[in-house]
């Protein structure tokens, strides 16, 4: 519209009056200018819409250049045509001429167009770019305070959360993974932040109960190995060999989680294949037995300190709690695995929620 006014407006570029002043544009000329830039106004949203769906980037971007390519030669060369169609029928009437695709190619007169489809072009690409920017900005900017406010919540947790072997390392590495992946990969980061917050949680919930049932400790593991998972992406494994009979069974409170974490921190982690670990849970009699098995390099395996993983503290802190508890009816032992790695074996009295009751009846 801003140009059908700057032709009538400007002798130079419509019919000129005596004197050279305007005396305005005709009909078909108007109608000429409207249709001709209303189809660049009906094309603009789809060459948008191109812009956002076949993106300069990644292995396809020879393949994305030769389709804007022929698109932008099609739409240049058809704009043209319909310009000079709509001309010769609504301005030069009486001075028609031949309007082919053919013509408007060998005389380049598709050159005009074929500049306007690439500013279009190039505005949907920086469009799409300031969209993605900014919403990425945004992600940012979440993803930051989320990590803060779980930083302030660990900050808050209370002492009995360290007591109940939730390792504090694994707090402060997780945060420290989470800053590392806010860039690369957002939607990872998120549901680490939601599954360390439910762990806080439940530490924070449960810090009072000594023992829950076998079924909630394996709830928080769950929780635990997802985190594990976005870590280590697709080289670990981890396989539950449980026995439903025994979920109802009682088990110290977060007794598993410093047994996984010396298997991963240990084992899986040292290794270039991937990691294997194995759950399981059977009930022998009067006695619950619990083991986590890796595939890793075994007991031979050492820790930062040059000390033996088998005499970490979150193992150490693990016996005396069963000790504590349990007395002699209980013990932790690490042997090693058929074919490589180590296996961590528990064994406490086996005793349900219903046994309590009916003993303290």
């Amino acid at each position: 519209m801003l140009n059908v006014a700057q032709w009538a407006l400007d002798p130079r570029g419509g019919r000129g009056g005596r004197g050279g002043q305007p005396i305005g544009l005709l009909p078909g000329e108007v109608l000429h200018l409207v249709i001709e830039h209303g189809v660049w106004i009906l094309l603009t949203p789809a060459i948008f819409w191109l812009s956002r769906r076949f993106r300069l980037e990644g292995d396809k971007l020879v393949r994305h250049l030769l389709l804007y390519a022929t698109l932008g030669l099609a739409i240049a060369v058809v704009t043209d045509v319909i310009g000079h169609m709509t001309f010769h029928n609504f301005v030069s009437a009486g001075r028609r001429g031949l309007v082919s695709p053919f013509r408007s190619l060998s005389n380049l007169f598709f050159l005009d167009e074929l500049i306007i489809y690439l500013v279009v072009l190039s505005a949907g690409f920086a469009r799409d770019y300031f969209l993605r920017y900014r919403a990425h900005l945004v992600e940012a900017a979440q993803l930051r305070t989320d990590a803060a406010n779980l930083q302030a919540q660990l900050a808050e947790a209370r002492l009995q959360a360290l007591r109940m072997q939730l390792n504090p390392h694994f707090l402060f590495n997780t945060l420290h993974t989470i800053s590392t992946y806010i860039e690369r990969d957002p939607r990872g980061v998120r549901r680490m932040i939601a599954r360390l917050s439910e762990l806080l949680r439940y530490t924070l919930e449960m810090t009072e109960l000594k023992e829950v049932t076998l079924r909630q400790e394996l709830g928080f593991l769950d929780g635990y190995l997802e985190i594990q998972s976005i870590r280590f992406q697709d080289s670990l494994e981890v396989r539950r060999e449980i026995d439903p009979d025994v979920l109802d069974a009682l088990v110290p409170n977060l007794i598993l989680q410093p047994i996984l974490e010396n298997a991963i921190k240990h084992g899986v982690s040292n290794l270039e294949v991937p990691g294997r670990i194995t759950l399981r849970a059977w009930r022998d009699e009067e006695f619950l037995h619990l083991s986590v098995q890796d595939n890793g390099p075994g007991l031979i395996a050492h820790s930062g300190d040059g000390a033996p993983a088998s005499n970490g503290i979150g193992l150490r802190n693990t016996r005396e709690r069963l000790e504590s508890l349990y007395g002699n009816a209980q013990s932790l032992v690490l042997e090693p695995a058929e074919g490589g790695g180590l296996i961590a074996h528990i064994s406490l009295p086996y005793h349900t929620a219903a046994d309590l009751f009916t003993s303290v009846a």
